[in-house]
């Protein structure tokens, strides 16, 4: 009996990652797939995909959920072992951003699903490892700005997500989007765009 409820476990758990990757994956493809949509395309009924979300926002909401997972071990892998702010900055902007690039159509998504205040609570860790960063380069004189890291920290939070509503509107494309948002968070931290432009090109190699 333990070993049929380990092997029933075990396969509702790989179909519920199924229809997560799925679910991601259509919803890039058509932001407006429905949860019958997404059955088909993972191959079980509506009902298995209603089993383990009650609704779309429900999937919605986990998808970002491990989004904002990704996006964290993204920030922290970027700054690991770098002493320079401005390096670190450049970094953690980049490695974020190729996470980052394949969740963007979640944010226009959950923005109408879950409150902006919803996903402004699940990136707190992110948010406050920025702060500690731009308070270090503040301190350092390698960054200036007459805002103080915590705001400044909402101000480059603010400025990833118009970049993704940037690239989703076909405003800038998004081979360029990680480079010119690593040197957008640089400036806006009063790094000359001269060594912004030169250090994001030089970690970009």
């Amino acid at each position: 009996m333990a070993d049929m409820t380990t092997g029933n476990t075990s396969r509702a758990d790989a179909n519920r990652r199924r229809i997560l990757d799925v679910a991601l994956a259509e919803l890039l493809r058509d932001p407006d797939a429905s949860m019958d949509q997404i059955a088909r395309a993972a191959g079980v009924v509506r009902r298995t995909v209603y089993g383990h979300f009650p609704s779309r926002e429900a999937l919605i909401s986990t998808l970002v959920d491990g989004a904002v997972e990704a996006v964290a071990a993204a920030h922290a892998a970027g700054r690991e072992s770098v002493a320079d702010p401005a390096e670190s900055l450049a970094r953690s902007t980049l490695a974020v951003w190729e996470i980052a690039d394949r969740y963007r159509i979640l944010v226009a998504l959950a923005q109408r699903s879950v409150t902006v205040q919803g996903i402004r609570d699940r990136l707190t860790p992110v948010r406050q490892a920025c702060v500690e960063l731009l308070r270090r380069g503040l301190e350092q004189g390698v960054f200036e700005s007459p805002l103080p890291a915590a705001a400044l920290a909402y101000v480059h939070e603010q400025m990833l997500f118009a970049l993704m509503e940037a690239v989703n509107d076909g405003l800038l494309a998004a081979e360029e989007a990680g480079r010119s948002a690593a040197v957008t968070m640089l400036t806006a931290a009063g790094v000359p765009a001269s060594r912004a432009t030169g250090l994001v090109a030089k970690l970009s190699d």
